[in-house]
């Protein structure tokens, strides 16, 4: 059995995936890398340039991985996913589970009876599903690898919204998409309850608004001029790296005490409070606290920088 931890991100080929791949990397862990668009077999359904293969680059730089084309809607794929780490490294600590994809399918005009149906359930198949699928097959190995490293394995759901702004429907987003973060937030229930007397917790992150590639796109902007967006929309200034979450949930994997947020929906402020990292521009954005105090429609940057 290796000596180095592993970890499992599912859903790393872009935004936070790929960030939680880069950073879990970067904090010592050998990475698995799983996405669905490559630049051998082409994109997803889901159309975006990002490959898989571009995941395992940047892995590379700072550390070690694999970066593998796998749909994790299949059972059998995500079987041999894991029999493949097994045979590799013998161990997993941590599984990331990030895989959806489905915002395409989001219908936000219309109630679910008029709602497509067959988009409405391609989300969920492709958000609720394919975590299902993941942890039945990678939870058996996170508990082997705590069993004999006495160490404490981390099953890591990634959604969107705290457990509070989501235990109320969702307006704005349809009814399939508050359905699968709504799911999201169950599983970790349910599997807190069922891993309770084991070493493995279970536990969900949410990033704030997200400055993925798909949203600076829309915005005209980049990563590095991100905050020229803010002469249109002043509220953007509360906006997140993907980098911030993933430098807190690598803290978080390196310290070992996953126990401590088992069965919580944790924010990517809260995590940089516990472990003490900031988004690549040295600030901590509270995106969560500013929407719970101020509505999530409020869009002038009004009292922002209170929040980073």
């Amino acid at each position: 059995m290796s000596e180095q931890p592993v970890a499992l991100v599912a859903g790393a080929t872009r935004g936070c995936g790929r960030a939680l791949a880069v950073e879990l990397a970067r904090a010592g862990h050998h990475v698995y890398a799983t996405g669905r668009s490559s630049r051998a077999s082409g994109p997803s359904e889901i159309g975006r340039p990002e490959t898989i293969e571009d995941t395992g680059d940047r892995i590379a730089e700072v550390g070690t991985g694999t970066a593998l084309v796998v749909d994790h809607e299949d059972p059998d794929a995500v079987a041999a996913l894991v029999a493949r780490i097994r045979a590799d490294h013998g161990r997993l600590d941590v599984l990331v589970n990030d895989i959806f994809g489905g915002d395409r399918y989001a219908d936000w005009e219309h109630p679910l009876w008029e709602h497509d149906l067959a988009g409405g359930l391609r989300m969920l198949r492709m958000g609720v599903d394919t975590h299902l699928v993941t942890s039945h097959h990678a939870i058996p190995l996170v508990l082997e690898t705590a069993a004999a490293h006495g160490s404490q394995g981390l099953v890591i759901e990634v959604t969107d919204g705290t457990a509070e702004f989501n235990a109320a429907f969702r307006q704005g987003v349809g009814f399939y998409y508050d359905l699968v973060k709504a799911n999201v937030s169950r599983i970790v229930l349910g599997l807190t309850h069922e891993l309770r007397d084991r070493p493995v917790s279970a536990m969900a992150v949410t990033p704030g608004w997200l400055r993925s590639e798909h949203m600076l796109e829309n915005f005209g902007v980049t990563e590095e001029t991100w905050r020229d967006a803010l002469v249109k929309v002043p509220g953007f200034a509360i906006s997140e790296s993907p980098t911030y979450l993933g430098r807190g949930v690598a803290a978080l994997a390196t310290a070992g005490d996953g126990a401590r947020w088992a069965g919580q929906t944790v924010t990517s402020r809260q995590l940089a409070d516990a472990y003490d990292v900031t988004d690549t521009d040295g600030s901590k954005p509270d995106c969560w606290s500013y929407i719970r105090d101020h509505g999530i429609d409020r869009q002038d940057g009004g009292e922002v920088d209170a929040y980073r």
